[in-house]
């Protein structure tokens, strides 16, 4: 079972889609870091050796922002646009879409399930 960067990568997966659990590298980036490695792309995360797991380890530190320093980075630049002010901070701020999606409809993702109209009944 290798652990990198702080995660658990699944077992009897192909390392190539195991890298991408680790938030911050997608499938192109953990081709990047395996060729640089020099690990085949078919070898399954539970077939790793210690020094291949060392690599891949030395490589991430290395270079890329992952987990931990990514995802502050991410929030703190959030942060930053909701206390300037800006059109994209307000909308973060109302939990709407940022980049210029519509919103009369879908958009549900981020407005969140429909609120049903309240029908008030007349009292006689």
């Amino acid at each position: 079972m290798a652990r990198i960067a702080g995660v658990i990568l699944p077992r009897n997966k192909r390392i190539v889609r195991g890298l991408a659990y680790i938030y911050g590298v997608g499938i192109s980036k953990s081709e990047q870091i395996l060729n640089e490695a020099g690990i085949d792309f078919n070898i399954r995360t539970d077939d790793l050796t210690d020094e291949q797991v060392a690599k891949i380890r030395s490589i991430l530190e290395g270079r890329e922002k992952v987990e931990g320093d990514l995802k502050r980075e991410v929030t703190t630049n959030i942060k930053r646009l909701m206390d300037l002010g800006c059109y994209r901070g307000l909308r973060h701020r109302k939990g709407l879409p940022v980049r210029g999606q519509r919103t009369k409809t879908n958009a549900r993702t981020r407005k969140g399930p429909r609120k049903m109209a309240v029908v008030k009944k007349k009292v006689v």
